[in-house]
């Protein structure tokens, strides 16, 4: 099965001018702990999660209102295709120890793929269940 049968394709971004408290907001609005970092081009830049607004922002005490996005972002983040094999996915995920992964075509944002996606398909259950379960063991021991 393809990254595409189960991502999902309407996806929130935010710029990397915006600034943490708009993407904070957006957060909330779509219920999501992540959001991509897009250019005017629909490139992806980089991930902003609602970790990285807390532990880069709000905890050395900067303004949200006024700090970009762009200044707090996780950059260099794990992608995958579309076309790639979910087992694929799930493999990226637990080595990177993320939850979700931008889906990117010709260098532009298509999709989202979360481990939530994987778990909803039963031809994936095993490898949605060894993600989650590498992923929770390392936040559990980030020292390993």
């Amino acid at each position: 099965m393809q990254v595409k049968e189960l991502m999902c394709q309407s996806v929130a971004w935010v710029d990397p001018q915006d600034t943490a408290q708009g993407a904070a907001q957006l957060l909330a609005q779509h219920d999501v702990g992540s959001l991509p970092v897009c250019g005017e081009d629909g490139g992806l830049r980089g991930v902003i999660t609602d970790r990285d607004i807390v532990l880069r922002c709000v905890a050395v005490q900067e303004d949200p209102a006024k700090t970009p996005v762009h200044k707090i972002m996780t950059r260099n983040c794990a992608v995958v295709s579309p076309t790639a094999d979910v087992r694929e996915a799930a493999q990226i995920m637990a080595s990177r120890q993320v939850r979700r992964l931008p889906v990117v075509e010709q260098d532009k944002v298509v999709g989202i793929l979360s481990l939530g996606d994987l778990s909803l398909s039963h031809a994936c259950d095993m490898e949605a269940s060894a993600a989650l379960s590498d992923i929770s063991a390392e936040s559990r021991h980030p020292e390993m």
